[in-house]
């Protein structure tokens, strides 16, 4: 096509025809509504104009990720926090250590006196105090909290954010599935999605807040990124009219997924919140991270673990949980009242967790090393009974007195917070493999 032939990139947009417009059920609104609310004028190539990052800005889109979309924000303590100095404080005892507890706002709880903007929310977070996850080393004890069972030589099982992925993501989101946040201390722990495959396997920031190769080259305008796109989009369409493939189809989905995930970087972005909401959060990495992870899950990205190191405290035990647990409640505080404000609580699960607990028995080295016999973890938000905790530690905290669960527990009982069946099967050949270990029961006392 030359001269007063070429199309002009509005006759491209329209020659395309209605049948590529988003119409998935997922989405709870018509075709025409969908498309009215995003305010695109196509999808496929211009996807990335109709994704949730304007979306959100149209009331009846936002409502409507908010009422399906449910998520997961993971804060991972990295080397394994002191559930002394957290969840399960033990003061006057001779393994309690300096600190004491404090009453919260919900009756019968009480938590260290590190995190007390937490103790004012603990209306909307469940605690577990009975974990007996056994393994003691940092990898071994990761994996395990992460995926909720032993390490198979001959399988390689995905972790609760490849599951969630797969479970709560959609085929036609244009934004990630799974983020992973780093941190420069904690050996840079990808995360793994196992025998799901590449499709579910986290995007890893490892040394940057923003990701990488995300933007269309400088030398491209985006006019001309757009023309290109819009004539793909054409032929394409009129080569599949002709033929019935899954890999022609496949290509297709791809090819559009990738439009979204370019548009994406924006939510990577703390620039574009108001001013107002990046001081609530303040400077610190850990806090702004919580702040993008919230962009995220808001856009509907359905698991982000964000990672605060380095807990791993074998000397100077408690001025090392000072400085961390005020991080800590400083973020995990802002983070749930933001989700809150903006509706979002009811539908995100927020998750504290490490690989284990640290030791009942002060060191040489005023530390606590690693215990995986007794600890706890925490839930907050989504599925779950506010105000309440399960299980008991003896009065030393030596080991479990009451309510003893396992890593399986956890798994299941966060995936039942989720809607998601922890006894579903995935099948590996002829291996029927459920999402939560075998035998494995949720911990019904903390769920809603």
């Amino acid at each position: 096509m030359v001269g007063d032939a070429h199309p002009t990139r509005q006759e491209l947009i329209m020659a395309q025809p209605e049948s590529i417009f988003c119409g998935s059920a997922d989405h709870g609104l018509s075709r025409r509504g969908f498309l009215g609310a995003a305010g695109a004028a196509t999808a496929g190539t211009f996807a990335a104009d109709m994704t949730r990052l304007d979306g959100l800005k149209n009331p009846l889109l936002a409502g409507q990720v908010k009422r399906q979309q449910k998520s997961v924000i993971l804060l991972w303590l990295a080397g394994g926090a002191s559930q002394f100095e957290t969840w399960d404080p033990k003061p006057g005892q001779s393994t309690g250590g300096p600190y004491a507890k404090i009453k919260t706002s919900a009756n019968d709880v009480h938590i260290s006196e590190l995190l007390p903007k937490m103790a004012q929310r603990m209306n909307h977070t469940a605690i577990i105090r009975s974990i007996n996850s056994k393994i003691g080393d940092h990898g071994g004890g990761a994996s395990l909290m992460e995926t909720g069972r032993v390490k198979d030589p001959g399988l390689i099982y995905p972790d609760i954010g490849a599951i969630a992925a797969r479970e709560l993501g959609r085929a036609d989101s244009q934004v990630p599935d799974y983020v992973s946040m780093y941190t420069s201390t904690e050996g840079r722990r990808k995360g793994t999605s196992g025998f799901l495959g590449a499709r579910y396997a986290p995007m890893f920031l490892s040394d940057k807040q923003i990701p990488d190769n995300m933007r269309r080259l400088d030398a491209i305008s985006d006019i001309d990124h757009q023309d290109r796109a819009a004539l793909r989009d054409l032929l394409s369409n009129r080569f599949i009219k002709a033929r019935h493939s899954e890999k022609i189809n496949s290509h297709t989905t791809a090819y559009s997924r990738v439009h979204g995930l370019m548009s994406s970087e924006k939510l990577f972005d703390i620039e574009q919140e108001p001013e107002s909401v990046r001081a609530k959060y303040g400077p610190r990495q850990f806090a702004q991270q919580c702040l993008i992870a919230r962009r995220l899950v808001e856009a509907g990205t359905p698991f982000v673990k964000v990672a605060r190191a380095w807990w791993d405290s074998h000397g100077q035990n408690f001025e090392t949980h000072r400085e961390l647990c005020a991080d800590l409640d400083h973020a995990m505080s802002t983070l749930l009242d933001d989700l809150e404000e903006r509706g979002l609580l009811k539908n995100t699960l927020v998750v504290t967790l490490g690989e284990f607990g640290r030791t009942p028995k002060i060191n040489a080295s005023l530390g606590r090393d690693h215990f995986a016999n007794a600890w706890s973890c925490s839930l907050s938000g989504c599925g779950v009974q506010g105000g309440s905790f399960y299980g008991r530690t003896e009065p030393e905290g030596n080991t479990v007195a009451d309510g003893e669960v396992g890593a399986a527990e956890v798994f299941a009982t966060i995936l039942e917070a989720l809607g998601i069946d922890h006894e579903k099967e995935y099948m590996i050949g002829s291996r029927p493999i459920p999402l939560s270990d075998f035998g494995a029961k949720p911990i019904k006392q903390v769920l809603a």
